[in-house]
């Protein structure tokens, strides 16, 4: 995960700090063939040079990115889970916990639903 070591240092709370690089090492380590790349300035995760998740952080949150694909197939899980969302990212309170098994659900569908793409981004 050294890849993410300048990223989390610019984070200034040690707690959300410590949050994201506790996510950040969850994907690592659980999807181990994703490769991990800071690009525009944020963390995230392609698959043969595909897009499958990024993260990036704001004062009261961190969000998460499985393109907007991603955001509509699990759109009332994490209405259910109690995040906000956009039409591109949905929102983890620094407070709130982190439902992994959401975030798992989310990665596998994109690995899988864009195993052929030859694109960064769906089209």
């Amino acid at each position: 995960m050294n890849i993410f070591t300048d990223y989390l240092a610019s984070i200034s709370d040690d707690q959300h700090r410590a949050k994201l690089a506790d996510v950040l090492g969850w994907v690592s380590r659980k999807f181990p063939g994703l490769e991990p790349k800071i690009a525009w300035n944020q963390p995230m995760f392609t698959d043969h040079g595909t897009f499958i998740i990024g993260f990036s952080t704001a004062k009261l949150h961190f969000a998460i990115s499985p393109e907007k694909a991603g955001i509509e197939k699990f759109a009332e899980e994490i209405t259910n889970a109690g995040y906000s969302h956009t039409s591109n990212i949905f929102r983890i309170r620094w407070e709130d916990s982190v439902d992994f098994l959401l975030l798992e659900r989310m990665i596998i569908y994109n690995i899988e639903e864009k195993a052929d793409y030859s694109t960064f981004w769906r089209k």
